[in-house]
Formats: structure tokens, C-alpha cells, sequence
């Protein structure tokens, strides 16, 4: 693709000035966006042909929707990841209408072509017994036993996101009491979650073990064989593994598609049903709205209805009566009083 085309000076536009300073979009949601739109434009080169030299113009909303139509068919994604992509595509275009009038009615066109509806999704998430056979069926003999013991206490006491803990320093924890720690979160909010006091002494104890002093800016916490900071993929291949063992002995747990955002639907559904109150637990995940928390008071309502089904009524009618009839005789002489 030509540095000097259109395309690529609204590429440059977009990504280096337009989300990180007028939309303040977070590292994460750049990465997402970039990998979005980069397999937009492959597959529009694949229809094309010509090479590398693609102009705007080319990115039809025909081609959009054909590129759509092949992520549900030939990756296959789901219709939440094709919306996740098509959100990237408008953000896009959107821009590309603003900074270039002579393509604003290409910008609306695309801009028009509408996310698909998705019905909701059984939310995963771990019982008590099952995140306590995931915790305690772990290796602390070994370096990466500790770490994924530190790892998954974190990920469930906090319900944090993965994106969340990848980017986390040794300077975002406050162990001394109250324990707790600052996440930074969609739109680059910032939160403080609470720690219990056992997850403050298992994550004192592993940062102890590798050297990070408490105002560390500059090494990630959770680190990988090579010392790496673990990315998104290799916290969800951590947890899977752990499930996998110990699934072995929770036979529950072989049921159910465990990945890392299943600790926090139950980091919420273990607040829930502790008592604590819808507002407070969307503060804790860092919900936008209190409508997204909702979704959780359903899965609650559901174990109840479960939980009533299978709890005998407290009074039972013991026999069938027969309809009333009237005894002319009694109720004669009850008139003649």
C-alpha cells in the first residue's frame, strides 16, 4: 500500500492521533482495532488483486459485507467478534468522513451497514468448590506454580479483566492494610478493588520472590519462563490448564468452557450472592452502567427458581374435597330463624 495514498495517510491519522488523543482509547482496544481493520484490508487486496495498492474507494460496502459474511463463514467467527469488527470499521470510517469530505457519503454508507443481533450467551462461571479445587490443586513447589496461584487468587478477588492484569506494575499494589489494588480499565479508567487479606499475603510473598520493590513502574508483575510479560493468550492457556487438572477430581468442571473472563462472572456472582449490592459490584468490575451488572442478578434468580424446585412445599393437601351441596332441610331451618 502507497504511503502517499489517501487510505494510508488516514490510516497514520487514525491510529496515532485520532484514538489515543481525541478518543483517549486504550492500548488494548488500538491492538483490537488494528487487527481489525488489517484483515479488513487483506481480504480487500484478495478481492481486488493489484498488489499492495489499495485505495479508499475500493473498500466498497459491498466488499465490507462480504468480508463480514466470510468471518462468520470461513474463520468462522461468531456474530459477537464480526460486531467487534464492524465497530472498529465505523470508528474508522467515521474519521475518514471528517478528514476527507470528498469520501463522507462513502463514510455514511458504511457507517449505515448495522451490527447483528446476538442472543445472550449462558454466562461460565466457577462454583465455590470448583475455584477451590482450580487454586489449591496447584504446584507451589514450582516458580510458575506460585505465580499461577498469585495469578488466579488476583483474577478472582478482583474480577479484574485480563487485559487489566497483563498491564499490571508492582507500584499498583498497596499491600499494607486495607490492601488493594489500582486497575486501569476501559477508556483508561482507573479503579481501586479491595484485596482480602490472604490474596495480599500471597502476592506479597511472590512479588518478595522476584525482586519487584512496591514502587516498580517498569516490570510487569506476571512474567513469563523467558521473562516476558504474559500476554492475554498465555494467561487463558494458564487457566485452562489448571481447570483441565482439576477437572479430574470436580467432575462439574468438564462441562463447562472455562476461559479467564469466566473468574470474573464469578467474582460477581460470589458478591452477589454474599449480599452486595448491584451498585457496589459494578463499581468493583468497573462496569460503565449497572445495566451490565444486571445480567448477573438473572444467573441468581436462575439458582433460585433451581434451588425452589427442588425444596418441598410446606403445606400439602392431603386429600381431594368434594364440591359443596346444599342441605335443604339446614339451610330452611336457618332461614326460618
Amino acid at each position: 500500500m502507497s504511503t502517499d495514498s489517501t487510505l494510508a495517510r488516514t490510516l497514520h491519522q487514525f491510529f496515532l492521533h485520532y484514538l489515543p488523543q481525541q478518543r483517549a482509547t486504550s492500548p488494548h482496544t488500538v491492538q483490537s482495532y488494528r487487527d481489525s481493520l488489517k484483515l479488513l484490508l487483506k481480504f480487500v487486496v484478495n478481492q481486488v488483486g493489484g498488489g499492495n495498492q489499495l485505495e479508499v474507494e475500493q473498500i466498497t460496502v459491498e466488499r465490507v459485507l462480504a468480508f463480514l459474511a466470510h468471518l462468520e463463514s470461513a474463520r468462522p467467527n461468531g456474530a459477537s467478534t464480526r460486531n467487534v469488527r464492524l465497530s472498529a470499521i465505523h470508528s474508522f470510517f467515521r474519521d475518514l468522513g471528517a478528514q476527507s469530505v470528498q469520501h463522507l457519503a462513502l463514510s455514511q454508507r458504511i457507517r449505515c451497514i448495522p451490527f447483528k443481533r446476538t442472543g445472550s450467551r449462558e454466562i461460565q462461571h466457577l462454583e465455590q468448590t470448583e475455584i477451590k479445587a482450580v487454586i489449591n490443586g496447584l504446584d507451589r513447589a514450582t516458580p510458575a506454580g506460585r505465580r499461577d496461584h498469585a495469578l488466579l487468587s488476583l483474577l478472582f478477588n478482583s474480577g479484574a479483566r485480563v487485559s487489566e492484569v497483563v498491564a499490571l506494575k508492582a507500584c499498583d499494589f498497596r499491600l499494607a492494610s486495607p490492601p488493594h489494588v489500582l486497575l486501569k480499565g476501559k477508556g483508561n479508567k482507573e479503579r481501586t478493588c479491595p484485596l482480602w487479606t490472604e490474596t495480599a499475603n500471597v502476592l506479597r510473598e511472590y512479588l518478595e520472590e522476584q525482586h519487584l520493590a512496591p514502587h516498580d513502574e517498569a516490570k510487569s508483575v506476571f512474567a513469563n519462563q523467558c521473562g516476558q510479560p504474559l500476554t492475554r493468550f498465555g494467561i487463558r492457556f494458564i487457566v485452562k490448564k489448571h481447570v483441565r487438572h482439576a477437572a479430574a477430581h470436580v467432575p462439574s468442571l468438564r462441562r463447562k468452557r472455562i476461559h479467564p473472563h469466566s473468574f470474573r462472572h464469578s467474582t460477581a456472582i460470589f458478591l452477589l450472592r454474599s449480599g452486595v449490592d448491584l451498585s457496589t459490584i459494578a463499581h468493583w468490575l468497573g462496569h460503565a452502567s449497572v445495566n451490565t451488572t444486571n445480567k448477573y442478578l438473572k444467573v441468581d434468580l436462575d439458582t433460585k427458581r433451581a434451588a425452589l424446585a427442588k425444596a418441598k412445599p410446606l403445606f400439602r393437601r392431603t386429600r381431594k374435597t368434594g364440591a359443596w351441596r346444599k342441605n335443604p332441610d339446614l339451610v330452611g331451618w336457618l332461614e326460618a330463624l
